[in-house]
């Protein structure tokens, strides 16, 4: 049993989880902004959705995939705008403005689908990034065939895990979307503007989101088909919430649930007499072992949530 284990433990099974973990890097990284200055975003899924969307329409316009990466991140950021001025401005709530938005990105995609090409179920093949090899590291024992041939997107998300938690940590712009988080009454009385940081760190958000989504359609199945998020979204959610949102946790815990999706498709393709229902189910089933408080609880910024009232 543990012989067979070990080979179902292969460089690839690991370089698999690392693809399957890029998009939930992306969007637990972008709950955790949200949440780091007090808003509470259940909208990545839709964002995500719309990112994926977007990157693969302009992919297949100009046939540049990094056009349509940087479109679908550009396309999560107005979602995000609508969910800041939503909950910002105008007080909603922010729990069903996120279930809103992801309605609504369930629904946008399928009538432009129909329009353009009478199918509102999918678009054709897109222009893809495809992985690329790192000479210096793929040269490396070990190390090499792990992280030396990734897709470039997998590298910017490792990238912003580090550059995430500088900025979060060891910048000014950080300390003051902890502290609105927190207090943001404290802050609003020497000087710093709230609502501005709530605004940049939601927008940002759905911008992350959006790359996360792009990451889907163009890097990882060269198409966008509509529901292709398929609850990623909220398995992001769950990262942040397992990571304690940081963004070394974040990455720690897409990685779990990474590999529990990539065990399962290596599980099906070797013919492991289990129920491939059953092997499809484990990444949700560790999501609602997360959610439920199984592996510790966390501690909420004591604003996130609370719209902030001037005055």
């Amino acid at each position: 049993m543990i012989t067979g284990f070990l080979q179902i433990l292969s460089a690839d099974l690991i370089v698999a989880s690392l693809g399957m973990a890029t998009p939930l890097i992306f969007g637990s990284i972008s709950g955790t902004f949200s949440e780091r200055a007090g808003v509470i975003n259940l909208g990545i899924e839709g964002m995500m959705l719309m990112g994926a969307f977007g990157a693969a329409m302009v992919s297949l316009i100009t046939g540049n995939p990094w056009l349509g990466v940087l479109f679908g991140g550009l396309l999560g950021a107005v979602m995000g705008i609508i969910h800041a001025v939503m909950c910002i401005q105008f007080r909603a709530n922010q729990s069903v403005v996120g279930v809103g938005i992801n309605i609504m990105a369930a629904g946008v995609p399928a009538i432009i689908l129909q329009f353009y090409w009478g199918n509102p179920g999918r678009t054709p093949l897109v222009a893809s990034i495809k992985n690329i090899t790192v000479p210096i590291i793929s040269r490396i024992p070990i190390i090499g065939p792990i992280f030396g041939h990734l897709n470039p997107l997998t590298y910017i998300a490792l990238l912003l895990v580090v550059l995430s938690h500088y900025i979060i940590f060891h910048t000014p712009f950080g300390l003051r979307m902890r502290a609105v988080g927190h207090h943001p009454k404290a802050v609003d009385t020497v000087g710093v503007n709230v609502f501005k940081i709530r605004y940049i760190s939601v927008i940002s958000s759905g911008f992350l989101a959006g790359l996360g989504g792009g990451y889907l359609s163009v890097a990882q199945l060269s198409m966008f088909c509509n529901g292709m998020t398929a609850g990623r979204g909220f398995i992001a959610l769950a990262a942040m919430i397992f990571g304690k949102r940081t963004p070394f946790g974040c990455l720690a815990a897409a990685l779990l649930f990474g590999f529990s999706d990539a065990l399962q498709m290596t599980l099906q393709a070797r013919g492991v007499p289990i129920a491939s229902d059953f092997l499809l189910m484990t990444p949700y089933i560790l999501t609602m072992i997360t959610l439920s408080g199984f592996v510790g609880k966390t501690i909420d910024p004591a604003a996130n949530g609370k719209p902030y009232i001037k005055g």
